[in-house]
């Protein structure tokens, strides 16, 4: 048989770029296309974190960067884990996340905690220039597969 049987998995790498709208609406697409691409693999990093930290990139971008242009999302799945990269087309470095913290945020604010979670929950985690602004990402290892009870 030549391919995958359906019942197979992938076992190289695998990669989604996605243009999303500059809105709100970014967020829950994006959690969907990283919970569709994660569950493609056989041993995939944890599918809540890397959501969690992918809404977080695609808010940010949102959130703090001016233009009406779409931004991008990019996710590379490998046997080893994932990395996931939002591009915006602002070229400003985001606030806190490759710097020492110097002022925890204020716990009675409702932002202000992207940028620890992704610290604290990734990995590794950075921020490049593009030729079009820049490009925030975040690493995933990949985690074995938990035997479920029949």
């Amino acid at each position: 048989m030549n391919g995958l049987a359906l019942h197979e998995r992938p076992t190289g790498s695998a990669s989604w770029r996605l243009a999303l709208p500059h809105t709100a609406a970014a967020v829950p697409v994006a959690r969907a296309l990283v919970r569709t691409a994660l569950s493609e693999v056989e041993q995939a990093p944890d599918c809540d974190t890397a959501e969690l930290l992918t809404a977080e990139l695609v808010a940010n971008a949102v959130e703090h960067t001016a233009g009406r242009g779409p931004i991008e999302l990019v996710v590379e799945v490998a046997p080893t884990g994932c990395q996931v990269e939002v591009h915006d087309p602002d070229p400003a470095p985001p606030g806190q996340l490759t710097r020492p913290v110097l002022e925890e945020p204020d716990v009675w604010q409702e932002g202000g905690r992207g940028l620890l979670l992704i610290r604290a929950l990734s990995a590794s985690c950075g921020h490049r220039p593009t030729p079009k602004g820049k490009a925030v990402w975040f690493t995933l290892p990949a985690v074995p597969a938990q035997r479920r009870p029949r």
